[in-house]
Protein backbone atom coordinates (compact mmCIF):
# COMPACT_ATOMS: atom_id res chain seq x y z
CA UNK A 1 0.00 0.00 0.00
CA UNK A 2 1.55 3.06 -1.36
CA UNK A 3 -0.81 5.49 0.68
CA UNK A 4 0.50 4.76 4.39
CA UNK A 5 3.23 6.59 6.08
CA UNK A 6 4.30 8.22 9.09
CA UNK A 7 4.26 11.46 7.26
CA UNK A 8 2.59 14.80 8.38
CA UNK A 9 -1.52 14.48 6.92
CA UNK A 10 -3.08 17.37 5.65
CA UNK A 11 -7.05 16.88 5.75
CA UNK A 12 -8.18 17.48 2.06
CA UNK A 13 -10.97 19.62 4.22
CA UNK A 14 -12.77 21.06 7.35
CA UNK A 15 -13.26 17.85 9.55
CA UNK A 16 -17.36 17.69 9.60
CA UNK A 17 -18.08 14.92 11.95
CA UNK A 18 -18.94 15.03 15.66
CA UNK A 19 -16.59 13.51 17.92
CA UNK A 20 -17.13 12.13 21.59
CA UNK A 21 -14.09 12.14 24.15
CA UNK A 22 -14.36 9.96 27.46
CA UNK A 23 -12.35 11.41 30.13
CA UNK A 24 -11.33 10.94 33.41
CA UNK A 25 -8.78 11.86 35.69
CA UNK A 26 -5.39 11.04 33.91
CA UNK A 27 -4.00 14.62 32.72
CA UNK A 28 -1.12 13.21 31.08
CA UNK A 29 -2.23 11.25 28.48
CA UNK A 30 -5.67 13.29 28.03
CA UNK A 31 -3.91 16.66 27.26
CA UNK A 32 -1.92 14.31 23.83
CA UNK A 33 -4.80 13.17 22.73
CA UNK A 34 -6.37 16.87 23.14
CA UNK A 35 -3.94 17.84 20.89
CA UNK A 36 -4.64 15.69 18.09
CA UNK A 37 -8.21 16.34 18.38
CA UNK A 38 -7.36 20.07 18.66
CA UNK A 39 -5.53 19.73 15.15
CA UNK A 40 -8.50 18.04 13.70
CA UNK A 41 -11.15 20.56 15.01
CA UNK A 42 -14.23 18.66 14.65
CA UNK A 43 -17.20 20.98 14.94
CA UNK A 44 -19.10 19.58 17.72
CA UNK A 45 -17.33 18.28 20.60
CA UNK A 46 -19.24 16.40 22.98
CA UNK A 47 -17.00 15.33 26.45
CA UNK A 48 -18.04 12.88 29.02
CA UNK A 49 -16.33 12.34 32.17
CA UNK A 50 -17.06 10.00 35.27
CA UNK A 51 -17.08 11.35 39.16
CA UNK A 52 -14.56 10.37 41.01
CA UNK A 53 -14.77 7.70 43.74
CA UNK A 54 -14.94 7.83 47.20
CA UNK A 55 -12.34 5.47 47.96
CA UNK A 56 -9.67 7.86 46.23
CA UNK A 57 -9.37 11.25 48.61
CA UNK A 58 -6.92 12.71 46.04
CA UNK A 59 -9.31 12.04 42.83
CA UNK A 60 -11.55 15.14 43.33
CA UNK A 61 -9.02 17.25 42.43
CA UNK A 62 -7.52 15.42 39.54
CA UNK A 63 -10.90 15.11 37.74
CA UNK A 64 -11.54 18.51 38.44
CA UNK A 65 -8.34 19.38 36.94
CA UNK A 66 -9.03 17.14 33.60
CA UNK A 67 -12.07 19.05 32.87
CA UNK A 68 -10.83 22.40 33.71
CA UNK A 69 -7.76 21.90 31.48
CA UNK A 70 -10.27 20.91 28.63
CA UNK A 71 -12.71 24.14 28.89
CA UNK A 72 -9.71 26.30 29.20
CA UNK A 73 -8.00 25.21 26.02
CA UNK A 74 -10.55 24.26 23.65
CA UNK A 75 -10.03 27.36 20.96
CA UNK A 76 -11.53 27.09 17.58
CA UNK A 77 -14.78 27.11 16.86
CA UNK A 78 -16.81 24.35 18.12
CA UNK A 79 -20.26 23.70 19.99
CA UNK A 80 -18.78 21.83 23.00
CA UNK A 81 -21.44 19.73 25.34
CA UNK A 82 -20.65 18.46 28.52
CA UNK A 83 -22.02 15.40 30.54
CA UNK A 84 -19.65 15.55 33.85
CA UNK A 85 -21.00 12.98 36.05
CA UNK A 86 -20.76 14.44 40.18
CA UNK A 87 -20.72 10.58 41.30
CA UNK A 88 -18.91 8.09 40.11
CA UNK A 89 -20.81 5.34 38.41
CA UNK A 90 -17.64 3.10 37.22
CA UNK A 91 -16.19 2.31 33.44
CA UNK A 92 -19.38 0.14 32.76
CA UNK A 93 -22.25 2.89 33.12
CA UNK A 94 -20.40 6.00 32.77
CA UNK A 95 -19.34 4.94 29.68
CA UNK A 96 -22.09 3.10 27.96
CA UNK A 97 -24.16 5.79 29.18
CA UNK A 98 -21.86 8.42 27.62
CA UNK A 99 -21.98 6.88 24.31
CA UNK A 100 -25.78 6.31 25.10
CA UNK A 101 -26.00 10.81 25.23
CA UNK A 102 -23.49 11.38 22.34
CA UNK A 103 -26.18 9.09 19.64
CA UNK A 104 -29.21 11.01 21.15
CA UNK A 105 -27.57 14.08 19.64
CA UNK A 106 -25.56 12.27 16.95
CA UNK A 107 -26.28 10.44 13.82
CA UNK A 108 -23.24 9.59 13.81
CA UNK A 109 -19.76 10.19 15.15
CA UNK A 110 -16.13 9.61 16.09
CA UNK A 111 -15.30 8.07 19.94
CA UNK A 112 -12.14 8.35 21.44
CA UNK A 113 -10.82 7.38 24.93
CA UNK A 114 -8.23 9.77 27.09
CA UNK A 115 -5.33 7.43 26.87
CA UNK A 116 -6.37 6.50 22.99
CA UNK A 117 -4.12 8.73 20.68
CA UNK A 118 -4.65 9.16 16.53
CA UNK A 119 -2.82 9.74 13.84
CA UNK A 120 -4.72 13.09 11.94
CA UNK A 121 -5.66 10.74 8.94
CA UNK A 122 -8.24 8.82 11.69
CA UNK A 123 -10.57 11.39 11.59
CA UNK A 124 -11.09 11.88 8.19
CA UNK A 125 -10.75 7.98 7.39
CA UNK A 126 -13.78 8.11 10.35
CA UNK A 127 -15.67 10.76 8.47
CA UNK A 128 -15.19 9.09 5.20
CA UNK A 129 -16.62 5.25 6.14
CA UNK A 130 -19.31 7.10 8.15
CA UNK A 131 -20.76 7.91 5.19
CA UNK A 132 -19.60 5.72 2.50
CA UNK A 133 -21.33 3.19 5.25
CA UNK A 134 -24.27 5.45 6.09
CA UNK A 135 -27.15 3.47 5.24
CA UNK A 136 -25.18 0.05 5.14
CA UNK A 137 -26.87 -1.91 7.84
CA UNK A 138 -24.54 -4.68 7.35
CA UNK A 139 -21.85 -2.51 8.87
CA UNK A 140 -21.56 -1.05 12.81
CA UNK A 141 -17.98 -0.04 13.39
CA UNK A 142 -15.57 2.07 11.86
CA UNK A 143 -12.27 1.01 13.91
CA UNK A 144 -8.92 2.47 14.16
CA UNK A 145 -6.88 0.22 15.59
CA UNK A 146 -4.54 -2.59 13.55
CA UNK A 147 -3.70 -5.37 15.06
CA UNK A 148 -1.90 -7.52 12.85
CA UNK A 149 1.39 -5.57 12.81
CA UNK A 150 2.06 -4.81 9.26
CA UNK A 151 0.66 -7.81 7.91
CA UNK A 152 -1.82 -7.53 5.50
CA UNK A 153 -4.07 -9.89 2.78
CA UNK A 154 -4.65 -7.80 0.37
CA UNK A 155 -3.36 -4.18 -0.59
CA UNK A 156 -6.84 -2.43 -0.15
CA UNK A 157 -6.48 0.02 2.93
CA UNK A 158 -9.10 -1.57 4.81
CA UNK A 159 -11.10 -4.56 5.15
CA UNK A 160 -14.48 -6.13 7.06
CA UNK A 161 -14.10 -7.75 10.69
CA UNK A 162 -16.48 -8.97 12.48
CA UNK A 163 -14.48 -8.05 15.69
CA UNK A 164 -13.57 -4.50 15.70
CA UNK A 165 -11.11 -2.70 18.69
CA UNK A 166 -12.57 0.25 20.43
CA UNK A 167 -9.12 2.15 20.80
CA UNK A 168 -10.38 4.92 18.58
CA UNK A 169 -13.58 3.98 16.65
CA UNK A 170 -16.99 5.49 15.28
CA UNK A 171 -20.38 4.45 14.64
CA UNK A 172 -24.13 5.21 14.09
CA UNK A 173 -26.73 5.76 15.85
CA UNK A 174 -28.98 2.65 13.79
CA UNK A 175 -26.02 0.56 15.02
CA UNK A 176 -25.73 1.55 18.37
CA UNK A 177 -29.05 1.12 19.23
CA UNK A 178 -28.87 -2.99 19.67
CA UNK A 179 -25.88 -2.07 22.51
CA UNK A 180 -27.31 -3.98 25.88
CA UNK A 181 -25.30 -2.93 28.52
CA UNK A 182 -26.51 -5.61 30.88
CA UNK A 183 -26.46 -8.70 28.05
CA UNK A 184 -30.06 -9.47 28.55
CA UNK A 185 -29.98 -11.71 25.59
CA UNK A 186 -26.90 -13.79 26.95
CA UNK A 187 -28.86 -17.01 28.76
CA UNK A 188 -30.55 -17.54 25.51
CA UNK A 189 -28.24 -17.22 23.04
CA UNK A 190 -26.16 -19.49 25.82
CA UNK A 191 -28.90 -22.04 26.06
CA UNK A 192 -29.46 -22.53 22.87
CA UNK A 193 -25.97 -22.34 22.12
CA UNK A 194 -26.27 -20.14 19.39
CA UNK A 195 -22.64 -19.01 19.99
CA UNK A 196 -21.49 -21.61 17.93
CA UNK A 197 -22.82 -19.50 14.77
CA UNK A 198 -20.53 -16.46 15.82
CA UNK A 199 -17.46 -18.19 17.96
CA UNK A 200 -14.49 -19.41 15.71
CA UNK A 201 -13.38 -22.81 17.27
CA UNK A 202 -13.10 -24.64 20.29
CA UNK A 203 -10.55 -22.30 21.91
CA UNK A 204 -12.86 -18.86 20.79
CA UNK A 205 -15.86 -20.83 22.64
CA UNK A 206 -14.42 -21.78 25.78
CA UNK A 207 -13.50 -18.01 25.63
CA UNK A 208 -16.39 -16.38 24.77
CA UNK A 209 -18.28 -18.62 26.94
CA UNK A 210 -16.28 -17.54 30.02
CA UNK A 211 -16.16 -13.98 29.03
CA UNK A 212 -19.70 -13.42 28.58
CA UNK A 213 -20.69 -15.14 31.74
CA UNK A 214 -18.52 -12.73 33.99
CA UNK A 215 -20.15 -9.99 32.40
CA UNK A 216 -24.09 -11.07 32.80
CA UNK A 217 -23.12 -11.73 36.20
CA UNK A 218 -21.21 -8.41 36.72
CA UNK A 219 -18.20 -9.99 38.02
CA UNK A 220 -16.25 -7.50 35.32
CA UNK A 221 -16.88 -3.82 34.62
CA UNK A 222 -16.89 -2.90 31.48
CA UNK A 223 -18.83 -1.84 28.70
CA UNK A 224 -16.93 -2.81 25.70
CA UNK A 225 -17.38 -6.56 25.55
CA UNK A 226 -21.00 -5.75 25.04
CA UNK A 227 -20.73 -3.91 22.09
CA UNK A 228 -18.83 -6.57 20.55
CA UNK A 229 -21.13 -9.15 22.02
CA UNK A 230 -24.07 -7.09 20.02
CA UNK A 231 -22.16 -6.42 16.69
CA UNK A 232 -21.65 -10.74 16.75
CA UNK A 233 -25.10 -11.61 17.22
CA UNK A 234 -26.43 -9.07 14.72
CA UNK A 235 -24.03 -10.39 12.24
CA UNK A 236 -22.43 -6.92 12.38
CA UNK A 237 -19.20 -5.95 10.58
CA UNK A 238 -16.38 -3.22 11.35
CA UNK A 239 -14.33 -1.31 8.58
CA UNK A 240 -10.69 -2.09 10.04
CA UNK A 241 -8.00 -0.09 8.22
CA UNK A 242 -5.16 -1.89 7.07
CA UNK A 243 -2.35 -0.30 8.81
CA UNK A 244 -3.13 1.02 12.50
CA UNK A 245 -3.62 4.85 13.02
CA UNK A 246 -4.20 4.63 17.20
CA UNK A 247 -1.62 4.85 20.06
CA UNK A 248 -2.95 3.19 23.38
CA UNK A 249 -0.53 5.41 25.81
CA UNK A 250 -2.26 4.46 28.59
CA UNK A 251 -0.43 1.12 29.31
CA UNK A 252 0.96 2.17 32.91
CA UNK A 253 -0.13 1.69 36.75
CA UNK A 254 -2.33 4.68 36.58
CA UNK A 255 -4.41 3.02 33.87
CA UNK A 256 -8.08 1.85 35.05
CA UNK A 257 -7.75 -1.05 33.01
CA UNK A 258 -4.30 -1.51 31.35
CA UNK A 259 -1.28 -1.35 33.64
CA UNK A 260 1.46 -3.19 31.46
CA UNK A 261 3.84 -0.76 30.00
CA UNK A 262 5.57 -3.52 28.47
CA UNK A 263 2.67 -4.79 26.66
CA UNK A 264 3.56 -5.22 22.69
CA UNK A 265 0.28 -3.19 22.73
CA UNK A 266 1.68 0.02 24.28
CA UNK A 267 2.33 3.41 22.91
CA UNK A 268 2.09 1.08 19.10
CA UNK A 269 2.85 3.23 16.24
CA UNK A 270 0.13 5.48 15.27
CA UNK A 271 0.71 5.75 11.14
CA UNK A 272 -1.45 7.84 8.53
CA UNK A 273 -3.26 6.21 6.00
CA UNK A 274 -3.49 8.97 2.38
CA UNK A 275 -6.09 9.63 0.44
CA UNK A 276 -7.60 8.71 -2.06
CA UNK A 277 -9.02 5.21 -0.40
CA UNK A 278 -8.62 1.79 -2.10
CA UNK A 279 -11.98 0.04 -1.50
CA UNK A 280 -12.74 -3.60 -1.27
CA UNK A 281 -15.07 -4.66 -4.06
CA UNK A 282 -17.26 -6.64 -1.85
CA UNK A 283 -18.42 -5.96 1.59
CA UNK A 284 -17.70 -9.36 3.14
CA UNK A 285 -15.71 -10.45 6.37
CA UNK A 286 -11.93 -11.18 5.81
CA UNK A 287 -12.22 -14.52 7.47
CA UNK A 288 -8.34 -15.31 7.25
CA UNK A 289 -7.38 -11.53 8.73
CA UNK A 290 -9.67 -12.17 11.72
CA UNK A 291 -8.12 -15.65 12.63
CA UNK A 292 -4.54 -13.51 12.50
CA UNK A 293 -6.36 -11.02 14.62
CA UNK A 294 -7.19 -13.75 17.31
CA UNK A 295 -4.13 -15.26 17.25
CA UNK A 296 -2.37 -12.00 17.71
CA UNK A 297 -4.65 -10.30 20.06
CA UNK A 298 -7.23 -11.93 21.65
CA UNK A 299 -5.98 -15.27 22.49
CA UNK A 300 -2.85 -14.30 23.91
CA UNK A 301 -1.08 -14.09 27.48
CA UNK A 302 -1.85 -10.22 26.88
CA UNK A 303 -5.81 -10.39 27.02
CA UNK A 304 -5.95 -13.22 29.78
CA UNK A 305 -4.12 -10.37 32.05
CA UNK A 306 -6.64 -7.99 30.84
CA UNK A 307 -9.42 -10.31 31.57
CA UNK A 308 -7.85 -11.08 35.03
CA UNK A 309 -7.45 -7.33 35.54
CA UNK A 310 -11.19 -6.68 34.81
CA UNK A 311 -12.18 -9.04 37.56
CA UNK A 312 -10.18 -7.67 40.25
CA UNK A 313 -11.39 -3.93 39.56
CA UNK A 314 -15.12 -5.53 39.81
CA UNK A 315 -14.34 -7.00 43.17
CA UNK A 316 -13.00 -3.96 44.36
CA UNK A 317 -14.78 -1.08 42.72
Amino acid sequence: MKNISSEPFTPPSPLNTALLLLIFNRLDTTMHVFEAIRMARPPRLYIAADGPRDSRPDENEKVKAVRNYFMDHIDWGCEVKTLFREKNLGCKYAVSGGIDWFFENEEMGIILEDDCLPSQSFFWFCEEMLQRFRYDARVMQVSGSNFLNGWRRHNDSYYFSKYGPIWGWASWRRAWKYYDVDMKLWPEVKEKKIYLDFCDGKKDISFRLDLYDKIYSGEIDTWDYQWGFAKLINSGLSVTPNVNMISNIGFDKTGTHITDGNSPFANMKALNLFMPYSHPKVVLRDRISDQRFLKNFVHTGFFKCFINQLQIIGKNH
